[in-house]
């Protein structure tokens, strides 16, 4: 049986819960009443969040108005700036991290306290998420319809084209808010995405340089070859290291996790064939990233539910990442990857509020975690954050998902993130786009040019 880490128990957690912001949560599958709905637009805006700013002033209203790119970015570069000409308001350091402690998560107090040169600038607060009005009135339709199936597992495809749960009654349906977050309905390609692996001795290693294509068919209403079961898919070719180069890997995940389990696929360019993966999920490690991260990690978590109880505990102010446009876009490996830590130069920290999930595992079930802390922005559900528990209760591993501003393309996009492993004293960065940019809303392909065959295929021998 899992034990607790010492400083999660039951007893201290009811005592946490007092300070958050939402009030006591209404059990799981409990639905969401007229009345309920008609905060959407009023009181809360209509994909659920709090409108009003907080009342010190340092969360602002959410207005919805699209950010101005800056001078400096050039349409069609795949290179998206900081927009943003301010500065930090005031820093976190390990001379003064316990007077902010309530507003990090433990991973961020380990690398204060462990790492005397590191430290978090909090910058002013920008709402940045936007929504189309199709989106918005899906989700808003969805408030009083959407349900969760399946003893969580499903989601009805009658919600696709909206957040599912704009007004979340528990943890699961946080969760399948972040799963179905909106990243536009066209295809995301990245040209040349690296991952980077810095070990305990401050080495950075190239873990892979990747072609990657992913879209959501959860919002593609108007395509009608998509199976409309289908919620994400992904497809990755890597082109470096050399030994790798060629190799293939694909994920689709369903809004049915039951019925249709995740696919995935690997093609090997010696073998000129795709086979099943099935073992790319859960806590499988992913190799192409060193092993450093887990399959069921992948964007904060992806994949089916049924190890963890998700609890949902409430909402909370917490620092942390988002626009991190000068960390992805402009900041350099060899500017960013310091030996223990990410160059706090590059990152940028903001004050908002987050959805608190306490994911703990099942009795009976196995994953290399005991339980996970999720923090999950109220607005876009991109930007987030998790402590990871060993099966003694040590903190294992911390995560960061990072949002950046894609200003022409009409929505904000979390697909890179790093991870801590503080067992192994190492660090891993996710799909860097910092050396050929991201292509947002690509044209998208017919389901037959889609196909794990034809893609794998086609993109390997570019």
């Amino acid at each position: 049986m899992a034990t607790r880490h010492p400083q999660f128990t039951m007893k201290t957690f009811h005592l946490a819960a007092a300070t958050l912001l939402a009030a006591a949560m209404t059990p799981a599958l409990a639905a969401v009443t007229a009345d309920e709905a008609k905060q959407l637009g009023t009181t809360l805006t209509r994909f659920g969040a709090i409108k009003a700013g907080n009342k010190e002033g340092t969360i602002p209203e959410y207005t919805g108005t699209p950010v101005k790119p800056p001078a400096d970015f050039k349409p069609g570069s795949g290179f998206y700036p900081d927009p943003f000409n301010d500065k930090p308001l005031y820093r976190i350091d390990a001379k003064n991290v316990d007077q902010h402690a309530d507003k990090l998560i433990e991973g961020q107090k380990r690398l204060i306290k462990s790492n005397p040169g590191y430290y978090i600038d909090v910058y002013p607060t920008h709402r940045t998420e936007i929504f189309p009005e199709k989106v918005l009135a899906a989700t808003q339709r969805n408030a009083t319809t959407c349900k969760l199936l399946k003893d969580y597992m499903a989601v009805d495809p009658a919600c696709r084209g909206g957040l599912p749960f704009p007004i979340p009654k528990s943890g699961y349906e946080v969760m399948w808010n972040m799963a179905t977050r909106w990243q536009g309905d066209g295809t995301i390609v990245s040209p040349g995405q690296y991952g980077w692996l810095v070990d305990g001795n401050g080495k950075p290693t190239m873990t892979s340089e990747q072609y990657t294509l992913q879209e959501k068919p959860y919002y593609q209403l108007d395509q009608s070859d998509r199976d409309p079961q289908m919620l994400m898919r992904t497809f990755s070719i890597t082109r470096a290291p050399s030994r790798s180069s060629g190799v293939g890997t694909g994920i689709i995940d369903y809004l049915d996790t039951d019925q249709k389990p995740r696919r995935s696929w690997s093609y090997t360019p010696g073998q000129r064939r795709v086979r099943l993966a099935p073992e790319f999920a859960y806590d499988t490690p992913v190799a192409s990233l060193g092993g450093a991260t887990l399959f069921d990690e992948l964007w904060l978590f992806s994949g089916k539910m049924d190890r963890f109880d998700f609890k949902l505990i409430g909402k909370k102010e917490m620092i942390a990442p988002y626009n991190n446009n000068a960390l992805m876009f402009t900041c350099k490996p060899a500017d960013k990857l310091q030996p223990k830590h990410i160059n706090p130069a590059c990152e940028r920290w903001e004050l908002h509020r987050m959805w608190v999930v306490e994911a703990t595992l099942k009795p009976g079930q196995r994953h290399v975690y005991s339980k996970r802390v999720y923090y999950i922005d109220e607005d876009g559900y991109g930007s987030g954050m998790f402590d990871a528990f060993d099966h003694d209760g040590a903190l294992y591993r911390s995560m960061f998902n990072l949002n950046v501003l894609l200003y022409d393309a009409g929505f904000v996009y979390a697909g890179s993130s790093v991870v801590y492993d503080f067992n192994r004293g190492n660090y891993l960065m996710v799909a860097d786009q910092s050396a050929a940019g991201i292509k947002p809303n690509e044209p998208r392909l017919s389901e037959r040019d889609m196909g794990a065959d034809a893609t794998m295929v086609r993109e390997s021998v570019r």
